[in-house]
């Protein structure tokens, strides 16, 4: 539902930017995810945020963008399709980004190298988590105002090649009734995430599944489902620039901002929460993120 809200949004916007509809979408469908983050936080179970965070960049990342690269070549099989390497470029940079301010944490606890134990590896968090948030929301900036006809030239150019107009989109509802669905929708979801959070350890020991599987895997694919239908709807209609905005935006949107705000949050409320996501986590983040930013180069090498 708040997939189809949020597509009828952009619509409304007149996709006046790939950037725009790509950011809505990641945002709308990252709700949730904070959302759950933000109960299992309050109830103290700072490894499931942790887990279930991570385990969201990594079903975005690899699941999100594979399927919708693969539901595109199927349904374009017949000719090459076009993404700007820049904007790419750019949210692969932030996500390698983030993976240094979770991996100096991580090698600071493993290593032992701290004056006081614990105490520096939650100040560092917190700095970390600072400069991560400023950094996320100055690449807003740029995007929002810096490039907006980025990705023009691009659609107008497959526009003339088409000879047709068939992208064009009519908005089922008007925007202030998808942004009140969009509300009320998320209220019920925060009522909901409450009763999921506080069934996780049952749910554990009654399905004799590890409570890290079910934080890393299942709750990461039931939140991304806005985000994996998407990418493969705007990938089928051969936007690709926005399947790419929805899900490595959604990663990125997640390391630079909803991992920061968690600790923040819980620096207010007293929590210790910090960004060591201990070593192994942190070492399949960082190999994910480089096996994402190495396709990307040799998928635009190949369309050059």
């Amino acid at each position: 539902m708040a997939l189809y809200l949020a597509n009828i949004i952009s619509i409304n916007l007149q996709l006046k930017t790939f950037t725009v509809g790509g950011l809505l979408n990641a945002t709308f469908g990252n709700a949730t995810e904070l959302i759950i983050s933000m109960y299992a936080l309050k109830s103290g179970m700072i490894r499931v945020v942790q887990q279930s965070l991570l385990g969201s960049i990594l079903s975005n990342t690899l699941l999100v963008l594979g399927c919708a690269f693969f539901g595109g070549g199927i349904v374009h099989s017949n000719k090459e399709q076009l993404f700007d390497k820049g904007t790419a470029g750019m949210n692969s940079g932030l996500l390698l980004m983030a993976v240094m301010c979770l991996l100096f944490p991580a090698v600071l606890h493993v290593t032992h190298t701290e004056v006081h134990f614990g105490k520096s590896e939650l100040a560092l968090s917190r700095f970390s988590s600072c400069i991560m948030l400023i950094a996320y929301g100055a690449y807003l900036l740029f995007q929002l105002t810096n490039q907006k006809n980025l990705y023009m030239p691009m659609a107008e150019e497959e526009d003339h090649i088409d000879g047709s107009a068939d992208d064009e989109e009519t908005p089922e509802i008007s925007k202030w009734w998808s942004i009140l669905w969009l509300s009320v929708m998320t209220l019920w979801i925060a009522v909901l995430s409450e009763y999921l959070v506080n069934t996780v350890e049952g749910a554990s020991v009654a399905m004799n599944i590890p409570v890290a599987f079910i934080s890393v895997v299942v709750l990461p694919i039931v939140g991304n489902a806005a985000e994996h239908a998407g990418a493969v709807m705007f990938a089928c209609k051969d936007k690709l620039d926005i399947s790419l905005g929805v899900a490595i935006g959604s990663s990125t949107q997640i390391a630079m901002f909803g991992i920061p705000f968690c600790v923040v949050v819980g620096w207010i409320i007293g929590s210790p929460m910090n960004l060591d996501f201990q070593m192994f986590e942190t070492a399949t983040l960082f190999m994910t993120v480089l096996v994402v930013a190495f396709m990307l180069q040799v998928c635009h090498n190949l369309s050059s």
